[in-house]
């Protein structure tokens, strides 16, 4: 008896929501956009047209727009001249909408500081002996925001958030889109995160120093192209601020916790 080729059926995960008409017609949609090649700015057909061509009545074609304009795929112009017209996400709203999943999970320093510790390591490698001179230049105009020690609070937080700024903008030299963006939504998300803002703003002796000098000796890796010194600076440069903001969450968590009864 001939053995049984027949690939076994694939059974998805019991959490899959199943998707309505008006889903199963954007994921139709979508598809079509792509198999057509069609750009940023491109029309898509009318209300009529969409309905013979996907065989879908009139309300499951108008709200399956609906839900790619929600997801930004598409965006919608009334009037003359007017219709549905193919839409590129931006960064921007691709990181909100993916900061929203995450809003309700708890997601801590150290999980955002293992993700970095993988990625920008490998990001710098890629960049090292890369860099155009113009491209080092704004790594060190940001370098001269925090070059001096901070007078007030205020300028403290400026300057923290510059810290982060300088790895978005070396992120966003990256040639690979899929690490440019998981290196900029990881550093949004630190900027975004509750914790790390009352971080931002406690005075940590050094800690503004030893990262310059991190950076300052990155910048140095990236423009004579040393790969190794690059990435073993960036790894180093992560375990160190990893270590520095989850001693200092502790501090923070402890501070906003609730006293027991009988504390002193």
């Amino acid at each position: 008896m001939a053995p049984d080729t027949t690939p076994p059926a694939i059974t998805p995960p019991a959490d899959t929501p199943r998707m309505s008409r008006p889903q199963r017609a954007a994921a139709a949609i979508k598809d079509w956009v792509v198999d057509r090649g069609m750009q940023p700015g491109d029309r898509l057909p009318a209300e009529a047209d969409l309905m013979a061509h996907f065989g879908m009545a009139k309300g499951t074609i108008r709200e399956a727009l609906r839900v790619l304009e929600a997801q930004g795929l598409i965006r919608t112009r009334t009037g003359p001249g007017g219709g549905a017209f193919v839409n590129e996400v931006s960064e921007a709203r691709a990181k909100a909408l993916l900061g929203n999943y995450f809003y309700f999970n708890e997601i801590g320093i150290s999980d955002i500081y293992e993700l970095r510790r993988a990625l920008e390591p490998v990001l710098v490698s890629q960049l090292a002996g890369n860099l155009a001179e113009d491209q080092i230049r704004q790594l060190e105009e940001v370098l001269a925001v925090y070059k001096e020690p901070p007078e007030t609070i205020e300028q403290l937080e400026t300057q923290r958030i510059a810290e982060l700024t300088f790895h978005e903008i070396l992120a966003s030299f990256s040639p690979n889109p899929l690490l440019r963006f998981q290196c900029r939504f990881l550093i949004s998300l630190l900027k975004d995160l509750t914790i790390c803002r009352k971080i931002y703003r406690r005075r940590i002796p050094d800690f503004r120093r030893k990262g310059r000098d991190y950076q300052v000796r990155l910048i140095q890796a990236l423009r004579a192209g040393d790969v190794g010194a690059a990435r073993s600076i960036m790894r180093a440069h992560m375990i160190t601020a990893q270590d520095v903001m989850r001693d200092q969450e502790s501090i923070v968590q402890r501070q906003f916790l609730p006293e027991t009864p009988g504390s002193s």
